[in-house]
């Protein structure tokens, strides 16, 4: 392994410099006004495996296209399939950036601009470590397919839809995702399980106009104070979700499970002061952790009246 080390040290500033050049796209596929930058990326990704010598297709979809690539067949070896995107999410509100978002900045040793750990930055060093291996070794100690997209942050649903009309082509012996993050620095992370979601909007209607509260307010219920009732009463005073069934499929830590989580140094004060807030809440009988990591939720995540 040292040779490769070396190699990747040694085009660290390379490395970096195509970071940046990959972050100046502003390839926000939410907004339409972007879709000619979300294919520009497309085709950056692209440019990166095929040199390489990766056969490399760049997929269209309904929305937008998926970049597939495959490495030269390694016979008798497994196959892994590394997951990614290249789409980033919409950069306002932009006077709260302290540099421009799409003008990549060092600062403290790391590369301030959108996409660079979501997910252009983790992607990219599965790219260079097989070009690292390829490089040192002339060849890769097992087979790699990458599918690479430009809808995560906006649905995924040409992905999807690949997937399903894919199976035999996608077949892996296991999948390498990296859109994720490290316990800490220089902790480094395996993260083998993330939690799903389930998304409602609710709407709940009152009288058939708009009322003065002045006039109103004490004899006709506020739709909007109806709302906030129902959702508080989702959540027990032990932190426990009311919805029926919620907890049916949820499968329970184990003692090794807990063990090593608590092994982890976890400090709360400083977790707590980092996103300023006094104290941590949630289920009883759990760490932070494990809430996090192990745990269902429920989160109103949005209010309008």
């Amino acid at each position: 392994m040292q040779p490769i080390n070396d190699y990747l040290d040694a085009n660290r500033d390379r490395f970096e410099q195509e970071l940046c050049e990959f972050l100046r796209i502003a390839s926000i596929s939410a907004d339409p006004t972007y879709r000619d930058d979300v294919a520009r990326a497309a085709g950056w990704v692209a440019g990166q495996f095929e040199r390489m010598g990766f056969p490399t297709e760049i997929i269209p979809t309904d929305g937008h296209p998926l970049v597939y690539a495959e490495s030269p067949h390694v016979p008798g070896a497994p196959t892994a399939l590394v997951y990614g995107h290249y789409d980033v999410q919409p950069v306002v509100p932009l006077e709260l950036w302290i540099t421009p978002p799409f003008e990549p900045t060092v600062r403290d040793g790391c590369v301030f601009a959108r996409g660079s750990t979501d997910d252009k930055g983790q992607m990219l060093t599965h790219v260079k470590s097989a070009e690292a291996w390829l490089a040192v070794e002339r060849r890769l100690p097992i087979n790699l397919k990458f599918i690479i997209e430009g809808e995560e942050e906006c649905g995924g649903q040409g992905l999807a839809a690949f997937v399903r009309a894919n199976r035999e082509r996608l077949a892996c012996d296991c999948a390498v995702v990296s859109d994720s993050s490290q316990f800490g620095p220089g902790r480094p992370a395996i993260t083998c399980g993330l939690r799903g979601i389930v998304y409602a909007d609710l709407r709940l209607r009152g009288p058939n106009r708009d009322l003065h509260s002045g006039s109103f307010g004490g004899a006709v219920a506020n739709p909007a104070n109806a709302m906030a009732k129902m959702l508080a009463a989702l959540v027990d005073e032990h932190g426990r979700i009311q919805i029926p069934g919620f907890y049916d499929d949820v499968v329970p830590l184990t003692d090794k499970q807990r063990e090593q989580m608590a092994a982890l140094a976890f400090d709360e004060a400083a977790y707590r002061a980092g996103i300023g807030v006094s104290s941590l809440s949630g289920e009883e009988g759990f760490t932070a952790l494990e809430r996090l990591w192990a745990r269902p939720t429920f989160d109103v995540c949005g209010l309008w009246s």
